[in-house]
């Protein structure tokens, strides 16, 4: 009996702990997915009057969506045309939008509201792109279109939200003062379409900006247009606007400050090129000043004797003009810490094959002390390295040696052994690096043909991130050799040097000056390790 009682005891035991078991299991807490996110903008329900009315005599326009919404930046983003002196006022009721005039509409006239990017559901900001309402006080609505694509200049590829404005061209003077009534923006394939127009001239625009005004006010925004207006008289399509970054017509000094190792560095709007710079204040310091300009010549770096001055005037010249003066004024109290710092050409850790070590240093050197530089080939020290200077730079240390395969080198320079012109010394550096095999490279070779020996043309190699690695002018057929390449895929361009200056001269949109033409190979440049890519390259006439 005491067993049996026993055996229901364990029974029951065990029942509990898997009754207890399942219990766990169900009072695991999951966190909710929440589900995908939501991507879909409002939805229109319905519209009072509707969309596309005639003969339209209401004061107040009622919309209704399917969600709650928002208005995004409504005053850069809602158009009506034709422009009112009254805005009408937008509200948001719930799930309606409401609209309503401030003056009396023009009889016989098709209105357009263009909302841009300006609606948004509530929670998620998904954009209605480009809605518009229209209608007519008249018996017709006007239906006449303009479409067309937007493409980079330079990369010919569509450009995605670029906003598309239209001028009536006897109002074409408010560009870029005043924000066009009709816009509307590209989709991903560059192409955008402007509908309900009239008879009319226009002056038409491509805009990517950056403050979402709608309106080129910086040199920094890329822009597009037509040589000359469009006379609308029926549909026209196939508009072809090419955007590119201006170049500023006036030079300014867009930076400038002493840095804490005595530099003082400029940063300007525009390239230039011949530029040079004076210091007209104070005199002395002009005729031992040192100045380095960037490689597009759109920065400038300049060292001088002393820094014990309160303030410091510079003029910029460029091929002999004056340009601009500014005025550097500098805090007594500042102090300068005259180290040289040192970086080189070898992120890697390792150097290409057939190249010098090269060092760069933030401040022109002086004096180099030689018996400071120690070399270990496998962690053995090694004599013949000869360190010399850059013929252009008074900052690069070349050092120069025959460097082997499959060694480990440290180069190891003692504290002082660079001694800046105007003070100042390096810090001790060492580095280790191995010499890269050429195996690890490609070579290209590009035969190129040109079209017309009377005229100049760029050719240009590219990376994929549009980086240019190789330049080279030419107005007869040519081939380009190019050893030594990183593995990648490269592209190559061809700029159309009208006047022969070898670069690529931008639009100026207030003269109507299109920016010098570019051609694009189709072709890929896809570089094998240890092979030479050879392409036969036909350059076509301009288009």
């Amino acid at each position: 009996m005491r067993k049996f009682k026993n055996y229901i005891i364990l029974v029951c035991f065990f029942a509990v702990l898997g009754l207890l078991s399942q219990l766990s299991g169900c009072a695991s807490i999951q966190h909710p997915t929440g589900g995908p996110r939501d991507s879909v903008p409002p939805k229109i329900l319905k519209e009072q009057p509707k969309n596309f009315s005639t003969n339209f005599r209401s004061d107040e326009i009622n919309i209704e969506f399917d969600e709650y919404f928002k208005l995004a930046n409504e005053y850069k983003e809602i158009s009506v045309s034709p422009a009112m002196e009254k805005s009408p006022i937008f509200k948001v009721k719930k799930k309606v939008l409401n609209i309503q005039f401030q003056e009396p509409l023009q009889d016989s006239t098709t209105y357009t509201i263009n909302f841009g990017n300006g609606l948004t559901d509530y929670n998620e900001g998904n954009i209605l792109k480009n809605y518009m309402y229209v209608f007519s006080t008249g018996t017709e609505i006007d239906s006449l279109s303009i479409s067309g694509t937007v493409t980079n200049s330079l990369t010919k590829e569509p450009v995605l939200d670029a906003t598309v404005l239209l001028f009536q061209a006897s109002q074409d003077t408010l560009f870029g003062k005043k924000r066009a009534s009709l816009f509307t923006s590209t989709d991903s394939s560059g192409n955008f379409s402007l509908k309900y127009l009239r008879e009319n001239v226009y002056t038409i625009y491509a805009l990517k900006e950056e403050g979402g005004d709608k309106i080129y006010n910086t040199a920094k925004e890329l822009i597009g247009f037509l040589d000359k207006p469009i006379t609308l008289t029926k549909d026209t399509a196939g508009i072809k606007l090419e955007i590119h970054q201006e170049e500023p017509v006036n030079f300014r000094v867009v930076d400038r400050k002493i840095e804490k190792d005595g530099r003082i560095a400029f940063a300007f709007n525009k390239q230039l090129t011949k530029p040079s710079i004076q210091i007209l204040y104070p005199s002395e310091l002009n005729a031992t000043k040192i100045t380095e300009f960037g490689e597009d010549a759109d920065s400038a770096y300049v060292w001088t004797q002393s820094l014990d001055f309160d303030s410091i005037n510079v003029a910029f010249q460029d091929d002999g003009k004056n340009l601009d003066t500014l005025t550097i004024r500098r805090n007594k109290r500042d102090t300068y810490n005259k180290v040289l710092n040192i970086t080189d050409n070898i992120p890697s850790q390792l150097i290409k094959p057939g190249t010098d070590l090269t060092l760069t240093l933030s401040a022109p050197v002086g004096a180099i002390d030689g018996k400071k530089f120690n070399l270990l080939q496998d962690s053995l020290p090694v004599a013949g390295l000869r360190v010399s200077r850059d013929s252009l730079s008074t900052r690069k240390i070349h050092l120069k040696f025959p460097w082997r395969d499959e060694k480990k080198y440290i180069i190891n320079i003692a504290e002082a052994a660079f001694t800046g012109v105007f003070g100042g010394t390096n810090k001790a550096y060492t580095r280790e690096f191995s010499k890269d095999v050429e195996e690890n490279y490609g070579a290209i070779s590009a035969i190129i043909a040109v079209p017309d020996t009377s005229k100049n043309y760029i050719v240009q190699v590219l990376t994929e991130q549009d980086k240019v690695v190789h330049q080279l002018a030419i107005n007869k057929n040519t081939t380009i050799n190019l050893p030594l390449m990183a593995l990648g895929t490269y592209y190559l361009r061809v700029i159309y040097d009208d006047n022969k200056n070898g670069k690529w001269d931008t639009g100026v949109v207030s003269t109507r000056k299109q920016p010098e033409k570019v051609w694009n190979f189709e072709e890929e440049l896809a570089l094998k390790a240890n092979w030479e890519l050879e392409k036969k390259i036909t350059i076509p006439k301009a288009p």
